[in-house]
């Protein structure tokens, strides 16, 4: 696609030898010659055919879709992939192929099982390119459409194939996965079985620490309902020789390592050393890998082992095998005894060879036999040759690869024995993880081979790509039959044919005996001289070269025979199936065909190309899906985009074939709406006068003559170049365009800036003229102004000297007056204040001198009927041992400590009253001291102002000197009185300390009264513990006589139960009572027979009442005065039933079931509002009833005696009157408070839980109903010309806020149905605050997840949708939307961002501390990243923004929660019992009415 039509000012893209292509503008342009200014500054030379046309109008941030690029060619593609890595976007799609590129470092946001559930169901490019989209796609496509399908994902190492992998398998697990009760599930199996066959088949390269160095093709099989039904791993050409010879700076596969890294005791057990000691792993230098412990992957490849199956005996068996196989490779040859011969070297040799054989478990001359022996079967004899040094040792690498090739297989079949294969499966989705194309300085063998491999699967491939352009093509209708298709079946004919192939002559080669590598390169040469794909190397004798799909890839033939031959050595077999570890020889089972011990030939070649073939099969069985992994950089590090090697890989994986077979159509595809948007300008009157959109293309392409293009259903399909010439005639336009502005635009400046000129002269001399006519005028007014400022400056002098006269005198006289009137009534205040104090002072006096007697004798009175009191307790308890008068003493004895009681309690209260009394008089002292010191501070101050007043008077007046102010004889007896005053304040001061003195002793002698009254105290309460124990010692003795007296009467009376007997007042029993006869003990039968029948009875009705109960609410009863009739129905029967308080009780479990089974309909939103109603109400009353730690301690039992309920009547008696008012309130409410038990608990917690899943019912199915809208509510539609509506008013049925407007209906009609279901409301702002914020994750999310939502026209769509919600949440107010609207601030301030112009005018701190405050960096970085204007096409922030926000994200790179960008939907319950209770504490139900039903029903009285 290039360019066809340049000229000056065209953007191009031209190669570069550093940077593959850079892009430049046209500066010169001479025939087919043209001059490009380079973007790095240089300026090249080019020719026209050699320049590709650049599209200025792609976006900075790249599109997710290739085809979608205006220019599908190398610059193009590469450019839109390094745009998309630098913002951290790793995935693109080309068409259904998906492009990986390795970003080196972890990214776990993308892999979340949040962004898993988002690709759940979506269409392929519905949302950001991913491999759970392909995945989802090859899944649906399986379930829709009944047929099987397949993911190839290749690439060459290093670039991520593994874990791409990896995350296929993830999702399909999470897709198909079956129930956890089914044990562990096959998905689980296949995924922790990657461990295993990293260790045994991976192995570091010079491009990746973990290169997998074999292929492996999953099947996962899946059931008709789409559950996966079982697994199966292939594996195929697993790197054998790698074994034995490792390149520097490679390493051997990594279980050798891992095992050197063993616990000490399993080294010491397999005779381990350093891994530099082992001649396999010591041939690098490259033993350990940075960021892996061998150490601890070994403990972890064990445990994966105990996963997939391999028990703990096969563990060491194959560990086993592993470390003779090290053994092995230590072993030497040096000549032996005889000619031609070989024996171990030396003695180290010897002993890698006993430990060889020891391990194998085989003995060990005949392991050396096979190593240095062959024998040959003749017809009539078998002879034994010995082998050379040499040759022995390629016998000794032979058995390890041959042995690990085997050990290798026996693990996979072992993973698929464990997994499980399922022969009955109905569909299978195939996961084909494949080495890449390989192009190396030298390329041996395996490159070949790999590289036969890409060649199949770059066919397969090709037909894939060929068959979606003519889908394509069929599906818009247009004619395509001319396009040619051209696929690489020469080079595979070239490598596979068969006679005539590189396989065959190398499979021949190695049949004969003397052929080497040059007799090979000889025949190839000669077959293939004139063959177009092959070449020979002017250098080389033995190479050659192959012309790939990828490029010319040259190989050397020196160990092709020797790695293509697979001989089965018969002593090597013999030997291993010998073993005495079983292991080891079920590893070699001695076949039929080896019982002639020959040596068989086998081709790795051939038989690769079999399983190739097979593979292939299996694929063209499948619907493919395509992931190609590129590594961006050799030197496996973050942030580095090299362009030479990304797009060599390209190259290698297809995909710019896959773009070559799209050029050779249609490479440009445009919807008609883009098309018309881009280049109406060539043709303004089609887009005015049409208004159907495929007729004005097709009017636009016939108006510029263009030729071969296709109109489809929905796109125009252009030829390649054709798209440049559109563009080139577009920028002509646009041009002539300009050009036509620009000189409109001079003479616009030009004309306007004479007629300011001419303007600005006009002003210039009326301002002077004005000017000189103001300064006549100004001088005129200052004339007039100095004539009047004189005369008011004279008025103004005459009139201040007046005052200031004036002002003086009447200053002087009212100053003496005040002080005369001040000096006078200070005397009076001062004077009546000394006859107060005296009079209280008396009064305090006599008042302490009365109390002081007062107490003395209640003191005294207090010890002495104490003294007595303990003299009669005395007497009492001598008295008491003689049982007939112990009741009358009790008696007795209660009532004098009743008496007692109450005189102390007298005693206490008027004690009380006199030291509140006398503190009450001690304030009032010290308040009338304060007062007084007070007042004479005060006066003091006064009189000092005044005689300083009069001073300065006296100074500024001097004409008054001589008038006499001061009164001395005044001021003399004012000073005498003060001295008074003095003299009374201090005697006063030391009578309060005397006073405080006294109180403090008599404070004292208090306490120790107090103290006395205590310990008086404290004995009654002994005694009445006493007297306690004698009265349960009668009931004892009197308990005893009781039974003794039963035993008697039923040894005489036929063994009857006994009769309680009565006991008289004076505790003897009468002789009559005690005498029983039978009629008596008939009738005690028939009593207790027909107690046992009323209990029965009675049980029955309290069943037949629950019935009646549950039958009634359970049907919708209603509400009363706005709260619910079922709720209170059942928490009046529960409370009259006892049932809160009762130990065993099947009452709850009845309601809980009765519940349980009413919310079966989960749909029913009116339903479920009802039942939410009932249980919230219920909920509150039981949580009301139930006494705070009523279960958590139980109070010691309260004395019933006499002495006790006075002891605790005194105690409590200040608050007696709250207690009294506390239980009238609680009997006149219908909430009682109760005690309750277990049952009870029980019940008010699954009451509580059915609170929680009935809200949980009610949220879920609101957002199930808002999910399908929102998905429609993201994306504003498109008008039938295919612009983006820029207003969110619009007029008619269609509207484009159609959608919001029925999320808004679907919020209304769920509140109305709350509502009238008086659903409290505290649970109704809750229910709408997680719907709230369910739309702002749904919404957001969505926006970072599509790049076509992130856009400035979608934007004003979304935020006009937000303002009916917003208007929603202010027409329902705060009791009900609650915090609603705030949920809502991730998707408001995302979108205010995008509705904001000019943009890259903001910079970054304007962004996250004004504009989007809430949204982390990550958020910030994708939504800038993703944004393009479609309406004013508008920059987005500036690169400077973008690098800060790279920078803080790199920083924060390590941890996966800052590194998500998208939000976490909560589900979570958002309220607690201690909400609702506080939320319903204003509720009265005292004017409640229970169910109708039950008021007719007589068991239920107690309702009314």
């Amino acid at each position: 696609m290039a360019c066809t039509t340049v000229s000056v000012g065209s953007s191009v893209w031209v190669e570069d030898p550093e940077e593959a292509w850079i892009d430049g503008k046209v500066i010169e342009v001479n025939g087919n010659d043209i001059k490009v200014k380079c973007s790095s500054g240089k300026t090249v030379a080019v020719k026209v055919s050699n320049a590709y046309p650049k599209d200025v109008e792609a976006p900075a941030s790249g599109v997710d879709d290739m085809t979608r690029l205006a220019y599908l060619h190398e610059p193009g593609v590469l450019e839109n992939m390094k745009s998309r890595f630098d913002i951290n976007e790793i995935y693109t799609y080309t068409g259904n192929i998906l492009i990986a590129v390795n970003p080196f470092r972890r990214l776990p946001h993308l892999y979340s099982s949040h962004m898993m559930q988002q690709y759940k169901g979506a269409a392929l490019g519905e949302l950001s390119p991913h491999p759970f989209a392909v995945a989802d796609a090859a899944y649906r496509q399986m379930k829709n459409q009944g047929i099987s399908q397949s993911i190839l994902v290749s690439g060459e190492s290093g670039a991520g194939k593994t874990e791409t992998t990896k995350l296929l398998m993830q999702y399909l697990a999470d897709m198909g996965g079956r129930a956890v009760s089914e044990g562990r599930s096959v998905e689980k199996k296949v995924l922790e079985s990657n461990p295993v066959l990293e260790a045994f088949g991976n192995a570091k390269t010079v491009r990746n620490n973990n290169s997998s160095r074999f292929g492996k093709f999953v099947e996962i099989q899946f059931d008709e309902r789409g559950r996966i039904s079982g697994a199966a791993i292939r594996t195929y050409l697993l790197e054998r020789s790698r074994v034995c010879q490792v390149s520097d700076p490679e390493r051997n596969y990594h279980c050798f390592y891992m095992l050197c890294a063993a616990p000490p005791e399993d080294i010491k057990k397999w005779k381990l050393a350093d891994p530099r000691t082992f001649h396999y792993l010591n041939q690098s230098q490259c033993i350990d890998l940075e960021r892996m412990d061998d150490s601890k992957e070994y403990h972890e490849t064990r445990k994966a082992m105990d996963v997939v199956g391999i028990n703990s005996e096969e563990q060491e068996a194959i560990f086993r095998v592993v470390a003779a196989i090290l053994h092995l490779g230590n072993i030497e040859f040096g000549k032996g005894k005889e000619a031609d011969s070989s024996a171990p070297k030396d003695e180290k040799s010897n002993y890698h060879l006993k430990t060889a054989a020891e391990l194998f478990m085989c003995d060990e001359q005949a392991l050396e036999d096979s190593l240095c022996k062959r024998v040959i079967v003749t017809r009539d004899e078998s002879i034994t040759k010995w082998l050379d040094p040499e040759s022995a040792a390629l016998s000794r690498d032979a058995l390890a690869k041959t042995v690990y090739s085997r050990l290798f297989d026996w693990i996979v079949d072992k993973i698929n024995n464990s997994i499980g294969q399922d022969p009955d499966s109905k569909y299978l989705i195939g996961v084909l993880d494949i080495y890449g194309f390989e192009s190396f300085k030298t390329n041996s063998f395996e490159q070949f081979c790999i590289n036969l491999t890409n060649e199949k699967l770059q066919q397969h491939f090709n037909q894939h790509v060929f068959k979606m352009e003519q889908d394509e093509y069929n599906k818009e209708e247009i004619d395509w039959s001319y396009i040619e298709f051209v696929d690489n079946k020469d080079i595979l004919e070239l490598i596979e044919k068969k006679p005539g192939g590189i396989i065959a002559l190398l499979d021949e080669a190695c049949m004969f005996p003397r052929s080497t590598h040059e007799t090979f390169a000889e025949k190839m040469y000669q077959t293939f001289k004139d063959h177009k794909h092959f070449s020979k190397p002017k250098l080389s004798r033995t190479d050659f070269t192959i012309c790939h799909y990828a490029g010319d890839v040259t190989y050397q033939t020196e160990q092709f025979l020797e790695k293509n031959k697979d001989y089965v050595v018969a002593e090597h077999q013999a030997l291993l199936n010998a073993s005495k570890c079983t292991f080891v020889s079920c590893l070699f089972p001695l076949l039929a065909e080896d019982a002639n011990k020959k040596s068989k030939f086998s081709s790795i070649g051939t038989r690769f190309k079999q399983q190739l073939m097979t593979l292939l099969e299996t694929l063209s069985t499948t619907e493919p899906h395509y992931i190609r992994c590129v590594k961006p950089n050799n030197l496996l590090k973050p942030l580095i985009f090299e362009n030479q090697n990304v797009l060599q890989q390209l190259r290698c994986g297809g995909v710019m074939e896959a773009i070559r077979i799209s050029c050779a159509g249609f490479p440009t595809r445009k919807h008609f709406e883009e098309f018309l948007e881009r280049f109406s300008v060539l043709a303004p009157e089609v887009s005015d006068n049409s208004s159907d959109d495929v007729a004005g293309c097709k009017k636009l392409l016939e108006k510029v003559g263009l030729e071969g293009y296709q109109i489809g259903k929905t796109k125009v399909f252009l030829r390649a170049g054709q798209m440049a010439d559109l563009d080139a005639r577009r920028n002509e336009v646009l041009g002539r365009a300009a050009t036509s502005i620009q000189r409109k635009f001079r003479s616009y400046l030009f004309r306007k800036n004479l007629m300011m000129l001419r303007k600005a002269a006009v002003n210039m001399q009326a301002v002077c003229r004005g000017q000189l006519s103001r300064h006549i005028y100004d001088r005129l007014r200052r004339e007039a102004a100095v004539l009047e400022i004189q005369r008011e400056i004279r008025m103004h002098l005459s009139r201040k000297s007046y005052k200031e006269l004036y002002f003086a005198a009447v200053s002087i006289q009212s100053g003496i007056r005040g002080m005369v009137s001040r000096d006078e009534l200070r005397f009076q205040r001062q004077n009546k204040a000394a006859i107060i104090i005296q009079s209280h002072c008396r009064k305090f006096l006599a008042q302490l001198h009365y109390r002081r007697l007062k107490k003395a004798a209640v003191t005294t009175q207090s010890a002495w009927r104490a003294r007595l009191a303990r003299k009669e307790l005395r007497r009492l308890k001598t008295a008491a041992k003689e049982t007939g008068a112990l009741q009358a003493a009790k008696n007795k004895l209660e009532k004098q400590v009743e008496e007692l009681t109450w005189r102390l309690q007298l005693e206490k209260r008027m004690r009380t009253d006199m030291e509140e009394s006398k503190t009450q008089e001690n304030a009032k002292l010290r308040s009338s001291l304060d007062e007084m010191k007070l007042q004479f501070k005060e006066t003091k101050a006064l009189l000092i102002q005044e005689m300083e007043a009069a001073k300065k008077t006296a100074e500024i007046v001097p004409v008054l000197q001589e008038v006499p102010v001061v009164d001395t004889e005044l001021v003399e007896k004012l000073t005498s009185e003060n001295e008074r005053l003095k003299k009374q304040v201090s005697s006063l001061d030391q009578k309060i300390i005397e006073t405080e003195e006294k109180f403090e002793k008599t404070r004292k002698l208090s306490e120790e009264r107090l103290k006395q009254a205590v310990e008086a105290e404290t004995t009654i309460v002994n005694l009445k513990k006493a007297v306690h124990e004698l009265q349960e010692k009668i009931l004892n003795v009197e308990s005893e006589n009781q039974i003794l007296r039963q035993k008697s009467l039923l040894h005489t009376s036929g063994q009857l139960p006994p009769t309680p007997a009565k006991n008289s007042q004076n505790g003897h029993f009468s002789s009559k009572e005690s005498l029983i006869n039978g009629a008596e003990i008939e009738t005690l039968a028939r009593t207790q027979e027909s107690d046992a029948k009323a209990r029965s009875l009675q049980k029955e009705r309290q069943h037949e009442n629950v019935g009646a109960l549950i039958n009634c609410v359970t049907k919708n009863i209603g509400f009363n005065q706005g709260k619910p009739v079922a709720a209170f129905t059942i928490y009046k029967c529960l409370l009259h039933w006892k049932s809160f308080e009762a130990e065993r009780t099947n009452v709850f479990d009845r309601l809980v079931q009765m519940i349980g089974s009413a919310i079966k309909d989960d749909d029913d939103n009116e339903h479920l509002a009802y039942w939410l109603s009932n249980t919230s109400t219920l909920l509150f009353m039981i949580q009301q009833s139930l006494k705070p730690g009523a279960t958590q301690q139980r109070k010691p039992p309260v004395s019933t005696s006499l002495f006790g309920r006075m002891a605790m009547g005194f105690r409590s008696a200040p608050s007696s009157a709250e207690t009294s008012a506390a239980a009238a309130a609680a009997a006149a409410a219908v909430i009682r408070p109760v005690e309750a038990k277990d049952p009870a608990l029980l019940f008010k917690q699954q009451l509580t839980a059915y609170v929680e899943k009935i809200f949980g019912m009610i949220r879920d199915n609101l957002k199930n109903e808002l999910q399908a809208l929102l998905s429609l509510c993201i994306q504003a539609p498109r008008t039938s010309t295919g612009r983006s509506l820029r207003s969110a008013k619009s007029l008619g049925k269609d509207s484009p806020l159609e959608h919001w407007k029925g999320i808004i209906d679907g919020l209304y009609a769920l509140l109305n149905t709350l509502k009238e279901n008086f659903v409290p409301p505290v649970l109704i702002q809750k229910i709408f605050t997680q719907t709230f914020s369910f739309i702002n994750v749904q919404l957001f999310n969505s926006l970072l997840l599509r790049r076509e939502c992130c856009t400035f026209s979608n934007g004003e769509y979304v935020k006009s949708g937000l303002t009916l919600l917003e208007e929603w949440c202010a027409e329902t107010k705060e009791e009900y939307a609650g915090s609603s609207w705030d949920e809502l601030k991730h998707i408001r301030q995302a979108v205010g961002f995008l509705v904001i112009h000019k943009k890259f005018r903001i910079s970054y701190d304007d962004i996250a501390l004004d504009l989007c405050p809430i949204l982390s960096v990550q958020q910030l970085y994708r939504i800038c990243t993703l944004y393009w204007d479609d309406s004013y096409n508008t920059r987005s922030v500036s690169q400077d923004v973008i690098s800060s926000m790279r920078v803080l994200m790199i920083e924060d790179s390590n941890d996966a929660d800052s590194s998500a960008f998208l939000l976490d939907e909560d589900s979570s319950i958002p309220f607690t019992t201690e909400d609702l209770s506080s939320s319903m504490q204003d509720k009265d139900f005292a004017e409640m009415k229970p169910a109708e039903e039950l008021e007719e029903n007589p068991a239920f009285s107690f309702l009314l």
